[in-house]
């Protein structure tokens, strides 16, 4: 499981002493713990681990763009190792060709030929590819294909 692999990445961050991976490592099993007790369940699922996750690469990313922003690289640099060490743990997304085929293929099959029934489709895209792809680049797929 998912919680496991993380809990082994804090003794194997110990042993190298590598503090930035262990910081992501404690703070992931707090997160897990919290959301845990919130659902009132034992241990969580991997698939509820990794939207814990993604959350975490989501506030790294808009951390990221602010401290950009803001002109503070040296914020914007730690917060980009904190979201190296997060995407280790995320499955592999698809890319915007392989969307692309699902796309066209959904596009087909609900007979959508305008822009106007652009929602539907990126919504029933959206569920197919939960996980699997970036919800930006699917957005871009559909606007492409619509255009």
């Amino acid at each position: 499981m998912l919680q496991d692999t993380i809990k082994q990445g804090i003794k194997d961050a110990m042993l190298a002493k590598n503090t930035v991976k262990l910081a992501v490592m404690r703070a992931l099993t707090a997160a897990f713990t919290n959301e845990a007790i919130t659902l009132k369940v034992e241990k969580l699922t991997d698939e509820q681990a990794l939207a814990i996750i993604r959350r975490g690469v989501k506030q790294r990313k808009d951390s990221i763009e602010q401290f950009t922003k803001g002109g503070r690289a040296d914020l914007a640099d730690s917060e980009i190792a904190e979201l190296k060490i997060l995407e280790t743990f995320l499955p592999q997304m698809m890319s915007k060709d392989d969307i692309r085929k699902i796309a066209e293929a959904k596009k087909t099959e609900l007979s959508i030929t305008d822009k106007t029934k652009a929602g539907i489709l990126m919504s029933t895209l959206m569920k197919e590819l939960k996980g699997k792809a970036e919800g930006a680049d699917v957005k871009s797929v559909v606007e492409e294909i619509l255009n």
